[in-house]
C-alpha cells in the first residue's frame, strides 16, 4: 500500500492552510485532551459483560470456595446478582443471565521491567460489533489502514521449534510486516505461538532505530483467562496500567505477552473459559478484510493470510474455516502436530489421503493424545484435511528442507498472490489485482518473480495507475521496475497526473508552504470560488515557486492560464486505486509538458531522493537538470528548520553537482567542442537558461572549476584573440592599433586555418586511394562547409575583433576607472572652486556616462524576464549595490556643492564618497588569480568583525559604565558621557590608558569641578584635600580584568577567526578564483567596447537603434541551436551519461566495501547451505527409521497371517499363535475399499454437497470422507442428521398439497452418494428438484464493434448474477416449482413482455447439459437436477440484449449484482456452472 497520508491537503480544506503553517503542537491534542476524548468515546461505545444471577457451582465445593456458574467467586458479584428475585429458580443461562455494562478496563498498558513502548488495551463484550473495534483502532489508537492482515494461529501451549525454523519464522514474519505495513493478529498470551510472535517483535524493536516504523501486533485474548487482570480495571481508564508478568503463579490462567502493542480482551461474563475470543476474532478479521486499502470506491480489499505453527484440533478448525472463507493459509512444516500432518499429505493425490493414512499421521504427530481421538473425530479430521488439500490455491506449505524454498515472508506473499488468481476482481485481469497488492506491500521482489514474467507483454497504459501509486507512495524500486517494463513517461505523465502529484503534497512540505504563500499573496481563492471538484494547486503556482528557487534566471516552466478555465478533476486522496478513466486524457497546452523534467522537479521538491535519481537517469538534458536540482536543493536546505533534514538536503545538492561534473567530464574527454556547446546551449527545458548560468546561481564552484568550463571561459575572455597571446602585446596594440595588422597579435581563426590545411593535406594523401567517388564527394562537401566558416579575417574584422574582446574592454575600463579616480582626487584636493572649473565639469560628465552605463545594465534584459525580475537580479550583485550607493552619495554631494550655504558640506560628502569609489576598485582584482581570493578573504573577515563587535561591545560597555559611575558624579553632558563610557574604554584596548585611572597623576586644573567648562572633563568625586575620593585599587582591578578579557581573550579570538577564514579560503584559492572570474567575464562580454566617458557614443548608438531601427540581438552568453542540432547534441549527452553511470557502477562494484559485503553474503549462503544439508541428513535418517518400523510391523502382520493359516490346517496348537495387539480403532480397516475414479483421475463424487456446514443454517453434516461417498461402500459409523427447513416446508405445504404423497426418504437416495445430511434441507421436495439454468451469451466486442479474439478464437461473454453476500457468480436460473417455466430469479430481472420473449427463445435454444448438480443444498434424500440451455445473441440489435445491457450499466442497490462476464476458466462460479460454461464455449468454438 501507499504510504497513508492522513494529513494530506484535500482541495476542500486548503483554505485552512493559507498563511503561516499551523505548528504541530497546534494540530495535535494534548495528552490530557486525547485521554478525555478516548475515555468519553469508550464509555459510549464499548461494553463489558457481567453475571447478573449468582448460581452456585457445585464444583466449587471441592476447592472450598463459593463459585458461580459463570466461574467468578461470590464476592465478585453485586448484591443484586446474589439476591436477584427475578431469576430465582431458573437454570443459569449465559444468554439470559449475563448483561452488558460500560467497560471498566481500557487505556495504556506498560509491562513491568520491559523496555517495550506503552501499548493499548481494552476490555470488550463478546457481542461487540467489529466495525466499532475497527473504529477504535483507527481513530483512537491511531493505527494506519493495514496493507495486509496476518492472522497467526497454532499451539496455545509452549512447544519446541527447530532453531533454524524459529529464526526463519521470526525474521520472515517481521520482514513481511515491516515491508507491507501489516497488522499481526494473535491470541495475545505469553505462551505458544503468541510468545514466538512476541519475541520476534521484541528482537526487531531492540535492533531497529526509533525512526523506523513500529510493528503492530494485536493480541485478541479472553478476558476471563488473563492473569493479574485486576491491575487493568478502572472505570476512568488507566494511562498507563502497570502489568506484571507472573508465570509462576498463573495456574490455569495466562499472562499477556509483553511484546504485543495492542490488546483486545474479549469478555463473555465468564471466568476461566478459553476460546471466548475466537468468534469475535473471526468476525473482526472478516470485517477488516472486507475494507479497502484506500477510501476510493474501486479500491482493492485488505488481503488476509493465516500462518499456522503447530496446533491442535482447534487449529484445524481455524484452518478449515479460514480456507472455506477464501483465506489463504501458510503451514510451517516442522513446527509440529497439525501443521506437520497437513504438510505430510499436502502433495499427495486425494485418493491416497484416506482414513487409515490420516490415522497413521495422527499416531505419529499426536502420540500422547491419540487415544483420546474418537472414530467420529478421525472421520471429521479426514474430511477436513481432504477439503484443505483440495483447495491447493489457498494452501502453501513452507518446507524448511526444500532446496529452492524462499524465506517465510516470500512464502506468505506468494500464498496471497496464488490465492488472488482465483478471485473475482470486478471483471479486471488478475495481474492488475496482484500488481496493486505488490505495490501496496512495497515488495518489488514479489512483483519480479510472480508478476513480471515472460507470460505478458506490458503496455504503458496497463501500468499507469500503479505507477502513479508508486510515485505517491515513495516506492522507487517499483518506479524503476515499471520504467523497465513498458511505462513511457511521455504517455504516463499527463497534466492531470502531474496535478494529482502536486495536490498530494504533505503539509510538512516546503514546496507546499511556498505555494500556499503565493496563493495568499495573489488571493486566488477570492478571485475564483473553488468547488469540491477543483484542484487547489495549479501548475503555474509551481512555476512561480520554481522561479524563486532558481534565482529568477529562467522563464516560467508552466504558463499561466489566460482565457481558459482551470481543468479540474476530483481526486479524493489519490492512493493505490485510481480509475483509468479519471486520469488518462491529457490537455493540450500552449507548451507541452516535458515528462522527465516535470517528474524530476516534483521528486526534488518532495525530497524523494531515490525517485529523483531514477528519473534523472532517464533525462537527456542531464547536466542542466543536475545543476538545477543542486540550486533548488540548496535553497530548500536554507529554509529547512530541521538540522538533520537541512544537512541531508545539502548533501543531496552536492551529489547532483558531482553527477553534473561526472557527465560533463565524460563529455569533455570525448569531444571538447561539443562539451563546450553544452555549457552555452540555451536549454528550452529549463526556461531558456544555460548550464553555466545554473552553475553560477547554484554556487557550484566545483563544476565551474572544471577544466572544460575554464577552457570555455578563457576563450570567451580573449574573444577573437588567441588565448596564448602575451599581455604586453595586447597593451601595446591597445595604444598603437596599426600593430594589429603586423602579425604581432594572433587571432584564433588564423590558428584554426593553419591547423586545418595540414590536416586536409594528410587526409587527401591517406584517403585518395581508399575512398570511392561518393565518399570523396561527402568529404569535399564537409571541408567546403568548414572553409566557409574559416575564411581569413579582413582588416575591419581584425580591428573590431580586437577592441570588442572582453579582455581589451576590461583593460580599457581599468584605465578609464583609474583616470576617473585621479580626476576625482585632483578636483577634491586641488581644484574645488566655488565656480566649477573645466576639470570639475569633466568629472561630472564622466560620472554622467557611468550613470548611463548603470542604467543600461539595469534595463538590459536580453532574456525577456521583465522589469521586476531584472531589477532583482541587478541588485543581487553587491558591486551593483556599491555603484548605486556611490552614485547617490555623489549626487547628494553635488547638490550641496552647487549651493552657497552647504558648499563645504558638499565637499565633505564628496570626499567620503571617494572612499566608496576606491573600494569599488577591488572588483577589478577578481580577474587576478592571486588577488581575487584575497578579496573573498576580506569580505569574510568583515563578517567576522561584525559578529566580534557584539562581543566586544558587551565588555566595553560593562567596563565603561562601571568606571564612569565610580569616578564621575552625575555627568550630564552627553558627549562626555559617551567619551567616558565608550570612547576611552575602546582606546584602552590599543594601549592608551586614561590618566584619571591613577590618582598620582591627578591635576585639578585639567578638569572642571561643576562640569561648566565644555572643553574639560568633569572632575571625579573629590575629598576634602581636593584629591579623588574613590579608592584607586577598584579602578585598577577593573582595568586589569577588562584588559585581560578584551586584549588577550577577545582579540586572540578575532585573530583565530581570521586565521580560520584565511585558511578556509586559501585551501580553495584556485576554485574560488575560477568561480568568481565567471561573473567578470559575463559582465565585460556584454559591455560596449568604449570605456567611460567615450561609452556615451555607444549609448547614443543603442538609443538611436532602438528608436529608429529594429534592435539587433545583443551579445549573450548563450546560444540557441537549431532543433536538429540540439536533438543530436542531447542524444550524445545522454549517451555520455550512460557511459558515466556504467563507469560509476563498475567503480562501486570494485570498491572494498562492496567486496566485503559480497564476501559476507557468500559466507552466509554457505553456512545456510551447510545447516540445511545437516538437517536434511537428519531428516533422511528419521524417515528411514520410520520406514523400517513400518516394514517391521507389516512383516509381523504377514507372519501372523501365515501362522494362523498353518494352524487352521492342523499344524500346531491354536493357543500357541502369537497374536498382535488388537487395534482400538474400528475404522482402521474400513478404508480397504478402493475409491472409484474416472479416467482422468478425478473422483465422481460430489464436493459442494458434502460441506460440513449446511448453507444459511447452523446445521452440521456428518463428515463423509471421499472413500465413503458411494452407497456401495460399507460405512457403519455413518449417522447423519435429519434436517428440513421450516420456511421451505411451510411454503411447500401451502402450494403443493401433494407433497405429502411423495415417497419416503428410504426410496429417495442421492444418485451420487452420501452427503452427511438426511431430509429435504432447503430444497422443495424429496428426490430430484428440477432446475433451469439459461446460459445467455454474446460476443465480446471492441470499441469499433468488432468481435474480440484471444489468439485465433473469439471471446464469449455470458450474463452473470451474484448476490452481494456471496462471492460466486451464477447463471440467472434456479429450481422450478410446479407449474413454473422460468426460474424465479430470471423473472425478477425481466418484465412481462420480455419474459414471454425469453420463453419463446428457450424452445429454440441449444440444450447444453441435463443432469445432477453438485449443489451445497443437496442431501441424501433431496438433490438438484438441472437443464442448462444456451441462448446466444450473434447480433447486438435485440430487445432482450439491449435490456440486459442497460441493466448491467445501472448501479443497482438491490441484493443482486449483474454484469456481462468474459468466459474464462478462472471465474469463480456456483456449483457445476463452470463445466456447463466450458461446454458452451466448445459449442461456439470460443476461447475458454
Amino acid at each position: 500500500m501507499l504510504t497513508v497520508h492522513e494529513n494530506k491537503i484535500h482541495p476542500d480544506e486548503v483554505d485552512t492552510y493559507h498563511g503561516s503553517f499551523i505548528s504541530r503542537s497546534q494540530i495535535l491534542f494534548s495528552t490530557n485532551q486525547k485521554q478525555h476524548c478516548i475515555r468519553s468515546w469508550i464509555k459510549e461505545n464499548i461494553k463489558k459483560k457481567e453475571c447478573k444471577y449468582y448460581v452456585e457451582n457445585t464444583a466449587g465445593a471441592f476447592v472450598g470456595k463459593e463459585i458461580c456458574m459463570c466461574g467468578y467467586i461470590k464476592a465478585s458479584h453485586s448484591e443484586e446478582a446474589v439476591k436477584h428475585e427475578e431469576f430465582l429458580g431458573e437454570t443459569w443461562d449465559p444468554k439470559r443471565h449475563v448483561s452488558e455494562e460500560p467497560t471498566d478496563a481500557y487505556g495504556d498498558i506498560r509491562f513491568t521491567g520491559s523496555v517495550q513502548n506503552i501499548g493499548k488495551f481494552v476490555r470488550v463484550s463478546s457481542d461487540t460489533k467489529p466495525d466499532t473495534l475497527y473504529k477504535l483502532m483507527r481513530d483512537h489508537w491511531g493505527l494506519n489502514v493495514p496493507n495486509l492482515l496476518i492472522s497467526v494461529t497454532g499451539g496455545a501451549k509452549n512447544f519446541h521449534m527447530k532453531p533454524r525454523l524459529k529464526n526463519m519464522f521470526r525474521r520472515g514474519l517481521i520482514k513481511v510486516a515491516r515491508s507491507t505495513g501489516a497488522w499481526i493478529v494473535t491470541g495475545g498470551s505469553h505462551a505458544g505461538v503468541m510468545k514466538h510472535v512476541g519475541e520476534a517483535v521484541r528482537d526487531y524493536t531492540m535492533s531497529s532505530s526509533s525512526k523506523e516504523g513500529k510493528i503492530v501486533a494485536i493480541g485478541i485474548a479472553t478476558w476471563g483467562i488473563v492473569h493479574n487482570r485486576k491491575c487493568l480495571v478502572s472505570s476512568e481508564g488507566k494511562f498507563p496500567a502497570e502489568y506484571t508478568l507472573d508465570e509462576e503463579s498463573q495456574g490455569r490462567l495466562s499472562c499477556l505477552d509483553t511484546n504485543h502493542s495492542h490488546f483486545i480482551l474479549v469478555d463473555n461474563g465468564t471466568n476461566g473459559t478459553y476460546g471466548v475470543e475466537i468468534a469475535l476474532r473471526g468476525k473482526l478479521e472478516k470485517f477488516i478484510c472486507e475494507q479497502t486499502l484506500e477510501s476510493t470506491d474501486n479500491g482493492i480489499k485488505i488481503p488476509v493470510v493465516c500462518v499456522v505453527l503447530e496446533g491442535g484440533p482447534g487449529t484445524l478448525d481455524t484452518i478449515y474455516s479460514a480456507m472455506m472463507n477464501g483465506t489463504p493459509c501458510v503451514v510451517m512444516e516442522g513446527s509440529g502436530r497439525v501443521a506437520d500432518v497437513i504438510a505430510q499429505v499436502a502433495n499427495l493425490p486425494l485418493s491416497e489421503i484416506t482414513i487409515s493414512h490420516i490415522q497413521k499421521q495422527l499416531k505419529t504427530y499426536f502420540a500422547e493424545d491419540f487415544k483420546t481421538f474418537s472414530d467420529i473425530k478421525i472421520l471429521e479430521w479426514t474430511k477436513k484435511i481432504q477439503d484443505i488439500v483440495r483447495m491447493q490455491q489457498l494452501l502453501t506449505v513452507f518446507r524448511l528442507e526444500k532446496e529452492d524454498q524462499n524465506d517465510v515472508d516470500v512464502a506468505i506473499l506468494q500464498a496471497l498472490l496464488k490465492a488472488s488468481k482465483s478471485l473475482d476482481n470486478q471483471g479486471k485481469e488478475n495481474w492488475d489485482h496482484q500488481l496493486k497488492l505488490a505495490v501496496a506491500w512495497n515488495r518489488v521482489d514479489i512483483a519480479k518473480s510472480e508478476i513480471f514474467t515472460d507470460d505478458k507483454q506490458w503496455k504503458s497504459i496497463d501500468l499507469s495507475d500503479v505507477m502513479l501509486a508508486a510515485l505517491l507512495g515513495d516506492k522507487p524500486d517499483f518506479v524503476k521496475l515499471f520504467l523497465e517494463n513498458g511505462v513511457h513517461l511521455k504517455e504516463f505523465l499527463t497534466e492531470k497526473r502531474l496535478l494529482a502529484l502536486y495536490n498530494n503534497l504533505p503539509p510538512t512540505s516546503l514546496c507546499l508552504r511556498r505555494i500556499l504563500k503565493k496563493q495568499e499573496e495573489e488571493k486566488l481563492y477570492v478571485k475564483k470560488p473553488r468547488t469540491s471538484s477543483s484542484w487547489s494547486i495549479q501548475l503555474y503556482h509551481v512555476s512561480d515557486v520554481l522561479c524563486d528557487l532558481l534565482g529568477g534566471i529562467t522563464k516560467p516552466l508552466y504558463p499561466r492560464p489566460r482565457d481558459r478555465s482551470t481543468h479540474a478533476v476530483p481526486i479524493p486522496h489519490i492512493r493505490i486505486n485510481l480509475g483509468s478513466n479519471d486520469l488518462e486524457s491529457s490537455i493540450v497546452e500552449e507548451e507541452e509538458l516535458d515528462p522527465t523534467r516535470d517528474l524530476f522537479i516534483w521528486a526534488i521538491l518532495e525530497n524523494r531522493k531515490e525517485i529523483a535519481d531514477i528519473i534523472w537517469q532517464q533525462s537527456q538534458d542531464c547536466i542542466a537538470t543536475a545543476l538545477a536540482a543542486s540550486k533548488i536543493l540548496k535553497e530548500l536546505a536554507k529554509e529547512e528548520e530541521d538540522t538533520d533534514l537541512s544537512e541531508d538536503t545539502g548533501a543531496l545538492a552536492e551529489q547532483y553537482e558531482k553527477q553534473a561534473i561526472g557527465v560533463f567530464t565524460e563529455c569533455h574527454r570525448r569531444d571538447e567542442l561539443r562539451a563546450q556547446r553544452l555549457l552555452t546551449r540555451e536549454s528550452g527545458t529549463w526556461g531558456n537558461t544555460t548550464c553555466l548560468r545554473l552553475a553560477l546561481e547554484a554556487d557550484d564552484k566545483n563544476f565551474v572549476a572544471q577544466g572544460g568550463v575554464q577552457t570555455l571561459l578563457t576563450q570567451i575572455w580573449w574573444g577573437e584573440l588567441a588565448v596564448d597571446t602575451r599581455m604586453w602585446k595586447v597593451l601595446l596594440c591597445m595604444f598603437i592599433f596599426p600593430l594589429i595588422y603586423t602579425g604581432l597579435i594572433t587571432f584564433r581563426q588564423d590558428e584554426e586555418i593553419k591547423k586545418r590545411n595540414p590536416q586536409r593535406d594528410i587526409m587527401d594523401s591517406n584517403d585518395s586511394v581508399a575512398l570511392n567517388s561518393t565518399d570523396k564527394k561527402l568529404q569535399s562537401r564537409s571541408w567546403r562547409l568548414s572553409e566557409e566558416n574559416l575564411k581569413p579575417l579582413t582588416r575591419c574584422s581584425r580591428l573590431t575583433g580586437f577592441y570588442s574582446s572582453p579582455v581589451v574592454v576590461f583593460y580599457w575600463n581599468i584605465l578609464s576607472y583609474f583616470g576617473f579616480l585621479w580626476l576625482f582626487a585632483y578636483v577634491l584636493m586641488i581644484d574645488f572652486q566655488v565656480t566649477p572649473s573645466w576639470k570639475e565639469i569633466l568629472l561630472y560628465i564622466w560620472l554622467f556616462t557611468l550613470v548611463c552605463e548603470e542604467i543600461r545594465q539595469f534595463f538590459h534584459d536580453p532574456d525577456g524576464f521583465g522589469f521586476r525580475r531584472k531589477a532583482a537580479n541587478y541588485f543581487s550583485d553587491q558591486w551593483n549595490q556599491f555603484d548605486v550607493v556611490s552614485i547617490c552619495i555623489f549626487i547628494a554631494g553635488l547638490a550641496c556643492r552647487l549651493t552657497t550655504t552647504a558648499f563645504y558640506e558638499g565637499r565633505i560628502i564628496l570626499a567620503l564618497d571617494f572612499n566608496i569609489w576606491c573600494l569599488r576598485l577591488m572588483a577589478i582584482f577578481t580577474v587576478n588569480k592571486n588577488l581575487g581570493p584575497k578579496i573573498i578573504i576580506v569580505k569574510r573577515m568583515m563578517k567576522d568583525i561584525f559578529f566580534f563587535l557584539f562581543l566586544l561591545a558587551v565588555w566595553v560597555l560593562a567596563y565603561g559604565v562601571a568606571n564612569q559611575a565610580i569616578l564621575i558624579h552625575n555627568e550630564e553632558r552627553l558627549d562626555w558621557i559617551i567619551r567616558g563610557a565608550v570612547y576611552e574604554p575602546y582606546l584602552t584596548i590599543f594601549g592608551q590608558i586614561p590618566s584619571r585611572i591613577d590618582n598620582n597623576d591627578f591635576d585639578i586644573s585639567q578638569c572642571t569641578v561643576a562640569g561648566t567648562d565644555p572643553l574639560k572633563p568633569k572632575c571625579p568625586v573629590l575629598s576634602d584635600n581636593n584629591q579623588p575620593a574613590s579608592p584607586q585599587w577598584i579602578t585598577i582591578i577593573l582595568l586589569c580584568i577588562y584588559l585581560l578579557f578584551a586584549n588577550i581573550l577577545l582579540l586572540n579570538l578575532l585573530i583565530a577567526m581570521f586565521n580560520y577564514t584565511f585558511q578556509d579560503v586559501q585551501d580553495n584559492t584556485d576554485k574560488i578564483w575560477k568561480f568568481q572570474r565567471y561573473g567578470l567575464i559575463v559582465e565585460y562580454h556584454s559591455q560596449p567596447p568604449f570605456p567611460p566617458p567615450l561609452i556615451i557614443f555607444s549609448h547614443l548608438h543603442f538609443l538611436i537603434e532602438h528608436i529608429f531601427c529594429r534592435p539587433k540581438t545583443h551579445k549573450q552568453f548563450k546560444e540557441k541551436l537549431p532543433w536538429n542540432q540540439e536533438t543530436g547534441l542531447l542524444s550524445w549527452e545522454a549517451f555520455m551519461k550512460e557511459n558515466y553511470l556504467t563507469d560509476l557502477h563498475n567503480e562501486l562494484n570494485q570498491s572494498t566495501d562492496n567486496k566485503i559485503r559480497d564476501t559476507s553474503e557468500k559466507v552466509g549462503m554457505m553456512v545456510d547451505f551447510l545447516e540445511r544439508d545437516k538437517e536434511r541428513q537428519c531428516g533422511i535418517v528419521e524417515k528411514r527409521l520410520a520406514h523400517l518400523e513400518e516394514q517391521a510391523l507389516l512383516s509381523a502382520k504377514a507372519l501372523n497371517w501365515i501362522m494362523n493359516a498353518l494352524k487352521s490346517k492342523g499344524y500346531g496348537c491354536q493357543d500357541e499363535v502369537p497374536l498382535l495387539l488388537p487395534n482400538s480403532k474400528s475404522i482402521d480397516t474400513a478404508d480397504m475399499n478402493s475409491t472409484e475414479e474416472s479416467d482422468d483421475g478425478n473422483p465422481h463424487y460430489h464436493l459442494n454437497a458434502r460441506q460440513l456446514l449446511y448453507p444459511a443454517s447452523s446445521v452440521k453434516r456428518f463428515p463423509v470422507p471421499d472413500e465413503k461417498v458411494p452407497w456401495e461402500v460399507q460405512f457403519d459409523a455413518y449417522s447423519p442428521t435429519i434436517y428440513n427447513s421450516d420456511s421451505v416446508s411451510r411454503a411447500n405445504s401451502e402450494n403443493h398439497k401433494e407433497s405429502s404423497d411423495v415417497a419416503s426418504t428410504a426410496n429417495c437416495k442421492n444418485p451420487v452418494g452420501r452427503t452427511g445430511l438426511e431430509g429435504k434441507g432447503k430444497l422443495y421436495w424429496l428426490g430430484p428438484n428440477h432446475a433451469l439454468d439459461p446460459v445467455i451469451t454474446r460476443w465480446k466486442r471492441s470499441s469499433d464493434d468488432s468481435v474480440s479474439k484471444t489468439g485465433t478464437k473469439k471471446v464469449l461473454e455470458f450474463f452473470a448474477i451474484k448476490r452481494k453476500k456471496y462471492e460466486l457468480w451464477a447463471f440467472p436460473g434456479g429450481v422450478l416449482q410446479l407449474g413454473e417455466t422460468l426460474p424465479k430469479r430470471l423473472k425478477q430481472l425481466l418484465n412481462t413482455k420480455l419474459q414471454e420473449e425469453v420463453q419463446s427463445m428457450l424452445g429454440a435454444a441449444t440444450k447444453v447439459y441435463e443432469g445432477y448438480v453438485d449443489d451445497p443444498r443437496n442431501t441424501d434424500n433431496a438433490w438438484v437436477e438441472t437443464t442448462a440451455i444456451n441462448i446466444h445473441f450473434d447480433d447486438t440489435k435485440h430487445s432482450v440484449l439491449e435490456y440486459l445491457n442497460t441493466m448491467c450499466l445501472q448501479d443497482s442497490n438491490t441484493d443482486v449484482s449483474v454484469r456481462w462476464q468474459v468466459v474464462d476458466q478462472k471465474i469463480p462460479l456456483y456449483g457445476n456452472h463452470k463445466e456447463i460454461l466450458q461446454k458452451v464455449a466448445q459449442i461456439h468454438n470460443a476461447h475458454y
